[in-house]
């Protein structure tokens, strides 16, 4: 890939609650790869065995994840080469990203590798609150904003939601008009499901001009009050 083209990642977490600093641990990371804003088809997901610590009740409501279902799972330490070699070098796009970030980071402490800098990390929220600031602006409403389909998210999936929000992300930065610095070296691949956006350019110009509001009474009326500018007016330069 040409160095100097942009990797971001976009990612979500699912977790057994909601503090880490609790002791609460990620058991699913999903993530996939945008290369100057748009998809590569690479993706990055993984189910992790939170190793004892039980998925608070709260938590599997939102993501149906059970702990029967996670404890033939890999521990975070069996999946870090590959989570690293897959974040490695990104730009960090999560929405709400503190949360997530404050997740992968204590995971990380736990086997003693050092945390991501905040440097490398984007918060979407705050770019939608910042762009929408009367809201709402979680995942599901700016998906209806912008016209994404989201009926396949019955439940929380970090993979499912990571898909969802690169295209989110991309509206969010100007849609199709935020990709015009593409590497051509790059096949553009249209993301978005609004089909007024697939049609904007063919809509730009009308076939036929709209017939002018103003009647010839107007510009008689118009022409006179002029005159009475004198010659030195601007308006009596700019009609001659």
């Amino acid at each position: 890939m040409d160095t100097s083209a942009l990797r971001e990642i976009i990612f979500d977490t699912e977790t057994t609650g909601l503090r880490p600093e609790d002791g609460e641990r990620v058991i699913e990371i999903g993530a996939v790869e945008l290369v100057n804003k748009f998809p590569t088809g690479n993706i990055f997901h993984v189910f992790i065995n939170p190793e004892g610590h039980k998925v608070h009740p709260d938590a599997l409501r939102v993501h149906g994840i059970t702990d029967q279902f996670l404890s033939d799972k890999p521990a975070f330490s069996e999946i870090l080469p590959d989570f690293l070699k897959f974040f490695a070098d990104g730009t960090l796009i999560a929405h709400n990203a503190g949360f997530d970030m404050g997740f992968i980071n204590s995971e990380l402490a736990r086997v003693d590798h050092p945390p991501i800098s905040p440097d490398r990390v984007v918060d979407s929220l705050k770019i939608a609150r910042k762009k929408h600031p009367m809201g709402p602006n979680s995942l599901d409403a700016l998906c209806s904003r912008y016209g994404i389909d989201n009926s396949r998210r019955e439940k929380h999936g970090a993979l499912l939601d990571a898909e969802l929000l690169a295209e989110v992300y991309i509206e969010l930065l100007g849609g199709r008009q935020a990709t015009l610095g593409l590497d051509h070296d790059v096949e553009p691949i249209i993301t978005s499901n609004n089909e007024d956006s697939a049609s904007h350019n063919s809509a730009a110009k009308r076939p036929v001009a709209l017939p002018s509001r103003i009647s010839q009474d107007d510009i008689q009326r118009h022409n006179a009050f002029v005159e009475t500018l004198g010659e030195e007016s601007l308006w009596k330069k700019y009609s001659t």
